[in-house]
């Protein structure tokens, strides 16, 4: 079985002394390629469970929403999701800008818009809701003859 690192080949040899213990075989790294014996491997483990293994170990180091895992036969691929500049951009300036961005309000103005009123001071009627259906006639048997 063979596991593609991409660009996560600086965590390596973390995630080899990680996979150790779990699929019982000491995975050999080479470059950017983990290499796991299959004929050492513990009886059972499967291509499918080394990637829910990695994906532990991904969240683990916080960047699994970062990467994925594809499994292709005995090989696995962990890539890198690219999100657009722009996208990763607007989603730090709401998260930044929100907390400056609530004004407060005055307890007098929370209370006149708690209680709509027109121009005369006196309350508007709040609109109807939809009324609701009215349940099915059921079907009266038929009477035999």
């Amino acid at each position: 079985m063979k596991v593609s690192l991409g660009t996560l080949k600086n965590k390596g040899d973390e995630l080899v002394a990680f996979l150790e213990p779990r699929v019982g075989a000491k995975p050999s790294l080479s470059g950017d390629t983990i290499e796991l014996d299959d004929g050492s491997l513990r009886q059972g483990v499967r291509p499918r469970q080394v990637k829910t293994y990695i994906k532990r170990f991904l969240y683990m180091n916080g960047v699994r929403k970062n990467y994925r895992v594809f499994v292709s036969g005995k090989d696995l691929t962990l890539q890198e999701i690219e999100l657009g500049g722009k996208k990763e951009e607007e989603k730090e300036s709401p998260k930044a800008e929100a907390p400056e961005a609530l004004p407060t309000k005055e307890p007098e103005a929370a209370e006149a818009e708690a209680k709509p009123e027109d121009e005369t001071g006196e309350m508007k009627a709040k609109p109807k809701k939809a009324a609701a259906k009215k349940p099915k006639a059921k079907k009266k048997p038929e009477a035999e003859s």
